[in-house]
């Protein structure tokens, strides 16, 4: 079944409104249909999500501090009173930048939206590498449903460590209390951080046959250094405080593989030879590696452009395509001067698209370049502790911790969301609870885990009699 959501370019008629298609529901496409909100245009914002999703702060979902509803409000409310907006939910499949045609797909029905000006914010998705098997043992953190999952190994593997520390299984004890979060950037440090906290003060007191400080919290990342786009003396800082919490980091360790019940890594000895090394555990996160939508590459293709290694599409000063000016493309998927892929590079795209779509419809020359205001970076370590590098001010401690809460807060969409999350934070921050540690058949896959070690012992153990009796 074909629909369309408006007229199609053919049958447009003398004084239709200018259609504005709109593809995404991040920071992008969100700020994109906000700045049109006095425009007389018709906006269409096609998002293959119900929900505006921020980011940042999926880590402190995963790990019982927020729930998916303080940080991912509807699409459809946070527009609702934007009478030129339409939302509709749908995975764009196609963009005929010749037809200026939006075709996507929702079950089983597919609609096309026309346009006359489209902006393309859809975002980058987790990259394993080249690697995506390890996707289904080393969840990535791009969406609410990773979030979720990954609450759920984290405390079912506590659940299944006091069951198995009942039993006697000591190994599988150590394996099911062992995280290992692969990539060092911004979110591998504050999940990394997370976890140290969740097991040395939320759970501390919460089981009789483990210990949950005895977890082992190992970061992992092929670079030299944490939190590579930093000031060296912020990494620096950064590592020593990750390791005074107990946090295990380890440099320049390539992972090869990644299974249910581990990780192995190859490093490079004192030496200089390489070795690898198998690390038995059951839970891993995957914070390295982004990968533009693959909207980026159908574009590419149309236009004649090639994307760079991770996807992304190569565009103009104005955020233009060659050829398509009526193209804007922002965010994650745009390649321009080493642009990095923070909130903010989306946001000010996303306005600066806005402004150049409303010069062209009053007739007033386009092609203004984009001229990115780096308003800094921020990263949390733990409780009270963060870093903050703004031009050339560099916060560390209490203070940066601050200021990363307080600029959090103000990107945080709707009054209910804030004053919500305001809550939680004040819950686990100044005590020790965390409301949202409800788990359900989420942690199935550390339990098939558990099962596969066992059924390994067994095969071990009579494999061994077996050469023995011969």
């Amino acid at each position: 079944m074909t629909a369309s959501v408006t007229s199609t370019p053919e049958r447009q008629v003398s004084g239709h409104k200018p259609r504005v298609v709109i593809i995404g529901s991040g920071f992008g496409g969100l700020f994109a249909a906000r700045a049109l909100k006095r425009a007389d245009v018709d906006v269409t914002l096609i998002a293959k999500t119900s929900h505006h999703l921020f980011q940042p702060l999926l880590y402190q979902v995963a790990t019982g501090i927020l729930s998916q509803g303080e940080i991912a409000p509807s699409t459809r409310e946070v527009l609702s009173r934007q009478k030129n907006a339409t939302v509709v939910l749908g995975e764009v499949t196609d963009i005929d930048v010749q037809r200026k045609v939006v075709t996507a797909d929702l079950l089983e029905d597919s609609f096309e939206a026309p346009y006359d000006h489209l902006i393309v914010a859809a975002g980058a998705a987790q990259s394993w590498f080249g690697h995506d098997e390890f996707a289904q043992f080393a969840p990535g953190m791009k969406t609410i449903d990773d979030a979720l999952e990954l609450r759920g190994r984290i405390f079912g593997a506590f659940e299944l460590a006091e069951v198995a520390a009942i039993e006697g299984r000591t190994e599988d004890v150590e394996a099911l209390m062992t995280f290992v979060v692969v990539g060092a950037g911004p979110t591998g440090v504050e999940m990394a951080g997370q976890l140290i906290e969740l097991s040395n003060r939320t759970l501390a007191h919460d089981f009789r046959h483990i210990s949950p400080k005895d977890a082992r919290i190992i970061l992992l990342d092929a670079a030299p250094a944490v939190l590579g786009s930093f000031h060296k003396s912020l990494q620096t800082k950064t590592k020593a405080a990750l390791e005074k919490l107990g946090v295990d980091v380890r440099l320049g360790a390539m992972v090869t593989d990644v299974d249910e019940l581990g990780i192995t890594v190859k490093s490079t000895g004192r030496d200089g030879e390489p070795f690898e090394e198998r690390i038995p555990a059951v839970t891993k996160v995957w914070a390295a590696g982004v990968a533009a939508s693959p909207l980026a590459k159908l574009l590419a293709d149309q236009v004649g452009l090639q994307v760079d290694r991770a996807g992304r599409i190569p565009v103009l000063d104005d955020l233009t395509l060659p050829g398509h000016p009526e193209v804007h493309v922002v965010g994650d998927m745009a390649s321009l001067k080493n642009l990095p892929g923070v909130a903010q590079v989306a946001i000010q795209g996303a306005r600066h698209s806005v402004k150049e779509i409303k010069k062209a419809l009053a007739g007033q020359p386009t092609g203004a370049p984009f001229e990115y205001f780096d308003k800094g970076s921020m990263a949390t370590i733990s409780r009270f502790r963060a870093i903050a590098e703004i031009k050339s001010i560099r916060l560390t401690g209490f203070l940066a911790w601050l200021a990363w809460l307080g600029v959090h807060l103000v990107y945080i969409i709707g009054f209910k969301s804030r004053l919500t999350t305001l809550i939680s934070w004040f819950v686990s921050f100044i005590g020790r609870g965390r409301a949202e540690r409800t788990i359900t058949g989420q942690q199935v896959f550390a339990r098939r885990a558990i099962e596969r070690l066992q059924e390994l012992e067994s095969q071990q153990a009579a494999a061994e009699q077996q050469r023995r009796a011969s």
